[in-house]
This record gives C-alpha cells, structure tokens and sequence, in this order.
C-alpha cells in the first residue's frame, strides 16, 4: 500500500516568540510525507525552484519518499513568511510568494495512478479535482482546504468535495464551508457535500472527528516548550492518513487509532522550527508518545467502578 501526496513546498521564514527561522524548508507536501514515511510508501508530487536545497531533497529521500513526481522548474520556490505572538494559534502573514507554484499543474507519474490513498494538499479545488481524474480507482481521498478556495471558488470545491472521503479543516473553514455555527450541525452540512468523514483541527485544543452519528475528539499532548506551529495540521494529515495507509483499514477503530496518530506526530513537529523534531524522530519516540496518549485519556466506565 502506498499514499499519494499533493501539495506545496517551499522555504518559510517564521517568527516567533522563542527565536526566528529564515528559508527553512516548508509546505504541505513536505511535513504531511516526513510524517506518514514512519507508516508506509509514500509518492510526493510537486513543483520546486532551482533554490530549493539539494540536501533537503536527499533528506526526503532518505525518507524512502518516492520523489518522481516532483517537478523542478527555473526560478524559485514557493516561499511564505509569517510571525506569531504568544498565541501561537493566531499569526501574521509577512509576505507570501508564489513564484514557480503559482503555474503548477500536477501531473500524476504513470506508476502512481493506481495509488489507492490519497492526500489532497490545499492547493485550488480545480487542481485537486484535475489530479483525481488522472488517478484510477483510489480506496480513500482525503482533502484539505482553506477559507480563500471556500470563499472565491465555492463550484469549485463543491465538484471536487463530491469525490472525497475525508475532509480536514479547521473551525472557521467549517463554519464558512457549512454556513453554520454549531460544530455538530456544520458537518452534518458538510457531509452531505460528500466526505462522510470530518476532521476539524483545534489548534492547542485538539482533533474532532465526526462520522456517521458518532464524534471521537483527541485533546493536544500537553507541552512545556512549543516553538513553532508551522505546518502542525500537515504533519497531522500525514500521521492520520500513513496510519490508515499502514492498517488498509477505514473502520471505526482505525480511524480513532489515526486521530491519535495524527495528534502525536503533531505534538513533535511544533517542538522546533521546521521540521527539524521529525528528522531525527526515533520509532520508540512515537510509540512512547502514543502510548501517553492513551493513558492521558483512559478512563473507567461508570459500571466497572
């Protein structure tokens, strides 16, 4: 089994509280394949400039992360800078440019069409929509999305949403997506769109998941030292979505099982700029981290007592 990325990848330029990072590799496509290479086989497409390092290209592929459908074109690399304050949930967009990622086209390498799972990066709903033509028979397709492509592409993202299993979104895409308040009454708008499956990303408050009649929510692994969230969402798909891709299964259990997958890979990667807490991240590590997860969380049903 194996998982096809699509997605953006770039050099970030973060500020925070606790120190400053300049050109420090980035984008979806980059913490979303480090995270899920710990589970399986993963197939990265994407457009890169001519300064994109070369040595981060090799640590991806040391990774085991299949880079043939990575593009790289003159010019330079997709780059966005951004501050935050001490809420770290919020941020300042200092600049954001598009450069070699503003005419990308993904094109699906032959050897990757019959890939049964399916990350959908935000990029535009019409480029989402164009790589799952290009993909025969996929098993599950999981889409991320971002209040720009609600607002200024909503037929757009309607067609695609059709063809997607899980949504991953945040609160206030949710609301602007639904129309609606309510967390509970937003996805039941949302899933008739299409995903049956919805996870909404709380930041430092967590995961919802909200399936058919049933809600499943994972609190944050409680932190001393947070320095950069950049890209913990990313990092959460990959962990959810390798999980899933491991296990071959889309149960109730195995998608709980990835919840908590997806919330320890993120509760690594906001431990230092970049990825710079998932490179050398050791397999016990994660299961340590896992493991805390369900102790954290575990409790006796009222009968048992």
């Amino acid at each position: 089994m194996s998982l096809l990325v699509i997605g953006s990848l770039g050099l970030d330029t973060v500020e925070t509280p606790f120190g400053t990072v300049e050109n420090a590799i980035g984008g979806t496509a980059v913490y979303c394949s480090v995270s899920a290479s710990h589970f399986t086989q993963v197939n990265l497409v994407g457009v890169i400039g001519e300064d994109f390092p070369s040595t981060e290209i090799a640590f991806l592929r040391s990774r085991g992360i299949d880079l043939d459908g990575l593009e790289i074109k003159p010019g330079k690399s997709f780059s966005w800078g951004g501050r935050y304050g001490f809420d770290l949930n919020s941020r300042d967009t200092l600049f954001t440019h598009l450069n070699v990622f503003e005419t990308f086209n993904p094109r699906i390498p032959e050897k990757y069409r019959d890939t049964p799972f399916i990350f959908l990066g935000n990029i535009g709903p019409d480029l989402q929509l164009s790589v799952l033509e290009q993909i025969s028979k996929p098993q599950l397709v999981a889409l991320d999305t971002m209040n720009y492509w609600i607002e200024r592409t909503p037929a757009e993202l309607a067609r695609v949403l059709k063809r997607v299993d899980v949504l991953l979104v945040n609160d206030s895409e949710m609301r602007q997506l639904s129309g609606e308040h309510n967390l509970l009454k937003a996805a039941r708008q949302v899933r008739a769109m299409g995903p049956k499956i919805i996870v909404v990303k709380k930041g430092e408050h967590g995961a919802i998941m909200i399936t058919d009649g049933r809600f499943f929510y994972a609190p944050a692994f409680p932190l001393e030292n947070v320095f950069d969230p950049t890209g913990a969402g990313d990092t959460f798909a990959g962990g959810f979505m390798g999980y899933l891709t491991k296990c071959r299964r889309i149960d109730e259990a195995a998608l709980r099982q990835a919840i908590i997958y997806g919330s320890t890979f993120a509760s690594f990667v906001v431990e230092d700029f970049s990825i710079g807490r998932l490179r050398h991240l050791r397999e016990d590590e994660i299961r340590t981290r896992f493991i805390n997860f369900h102790e954290m969380t575990k409790f006796l049903k009222p009968w048992e007592e």
